[in-house]
């Protein structure tokens, strides 16, 4: 197996590297700071095609691949995660289900804008009274004529309430499986639809410049040519949404790992205690050392998850793999980085202040630790 990268995927990473540093990096505190979204950086992002980077130009796409996504979410990572998981949520949990599942007229009124970046999507999948617990939906749908009629409630979705946000697709329980189980199926619900309310954005102890909110659905009403692929297929869908999107994650959660490294050695160069820089002293020597060894491994786990799926191949545990070790090795850098820059690293203005806040939704969203565990597990035969 050949992990280097070839050279559009190499060019790929230079310029978004080169982007994160010289655009988004200066205005990142201010956005984190005051809790607003960075409008103008997802605009150029939208510009250099960053949205469309794993879709088909027949769409408006890039016609690159999900590896493409994920190298671009690892750089936007090492500066600012608010930026990387604003991106990784649009493409990977909004625009993927519609071009996934979508019918051709659902993708000709959705996808243009999304691709180009003009317009995000939300994903509604988690509950307030559910979490892990996606199979136990409670949000219904009832046929009325043409329409489906909505009624409950999602916690924690990104990319949910901005100015730009065109749609959410939510899942809902819409009748009953013959084995008697939930039938779950997925429609698609337009911003600014009577009876879709939106709750004020989360305060929240990271991602402080992404956009989250709880949605409410009150006899919400809906074209019936709005489910999204087929009835009762809605869970299953969003199964292989998540299995991908776990590779997402493990990038995002790598370029924060790595970030991490990055700072520590700018700051072990410059800190002088007892006469030298402390970069001399070995216990900060070894300290960044065991750092990059956690990012490179956890890099090499999400490049096999992603060759597997690009070569088509089961990836389902890789997924699961790369994104609980990226995530751990994500929260483990956040706090050494923090412990080097001593005092400095509870401050707000140094990165690491950031990273170490932001570190540990990585453990939690798209499928918590335990869950990547459990699925490892089953995968394994237990």
């Amino acid at each position: 197996m050949d992990f280097r990268l070839n050279e559009e995927h190499e060019a790929l990473r230079q310029s978004v590297r080169d982007f994160a540093r010289e655009v988004v990096a200066p205005v990142a505190a201010e956005h984190y700071e005051q809790h607003t979204f960075p409008y103008e950086v997802v605009r150029q992002m939208g510009k250099m095609g960053l949205f469309g980077l794993p879709f088909p130009e027949e769409h408006g796409g890039m016609g690159g691949d999900y590896f493409a996504l994920c190298l671009a979410l690892e750089e936007l990572a090492r500066i600012d995660s608010s930026v990387a998981i604003t991106l990784e949520a649009a493409v990977s949990l909004g625009i993927m289900p519609i071009y996934r599942f979508g019918t051709p007229a659902q993708q000709a009124q959705w996808l243009p804008k999304l691709i180009s970046g003009e317009a995000v999507a939300g994903f509604g999948l988690t509950e307030p009274g559910t979490g892990s617990d996606a199979g136990g939906t409670q949000t219904r749908a009832v046929l009325d004529g043409d329409h489906w009629v909505i009624n409950g409630s999602k916690a924690f979705i990104t990319n949910s309430g901005t100015d730009i946000t065109s749609l959410v697709t939510v899942t809902a329980v819409t009748g009953t499986r013959p084995d008697g189980g939930k039938e779950i199926s997925t429609i698609i619900v337009p911003s600014g639809t009577p009876g879709f309310t939106v709750a004020p954005g989360y305060s929240k102890v990271g991602w402080c410049a992404s956009d989250t909110h709880e949605l409410t659905f009150e006899d919400c009403r809906v074209p019936a040519e709005n489910l999204l692929g087929e009835r009762g297929r809605g869970f299953a869908q969003f199964l292989r949404i998540l299995d991908e999107g776990r590779i997402a994650i493990a990038a995002l959660a790598v370029g924060l790992a790595q970030g991490c490294v990055d700072e520590s050695i700018r700051y072990a160069k410059e800190r002088h205690a007892f006469g030298q820089p402390i970069g001399n002293y070995q216990a900060i020597q070894f300290k960044i050392a065991d750092m990059e060894l956690k990012a490179h491994t956890a890099r090499l786990a999400y490049y096999d998850a992603a060759a597997r799926m690009l070569a088509g191949a089961d990836f389902k545990r890789q997924a699961a793999i790369a994104k609980l070790h990226a995530s751990t090795v994500a929260v483990d850098n956040a706090r050494e980085a923090t412990q080097i820059h001593g005092g400095y690293g509870f401050m707000n203005e140094f990165a690491v202040g950031r990273f170490w806040r932001d570190s540990k939704i990585l453990e939690i969203g798209e499928g918590t630790s335990e869950v990547q565990r459990m699925i490892i597990a089953r995968d394994l035969g237990l």
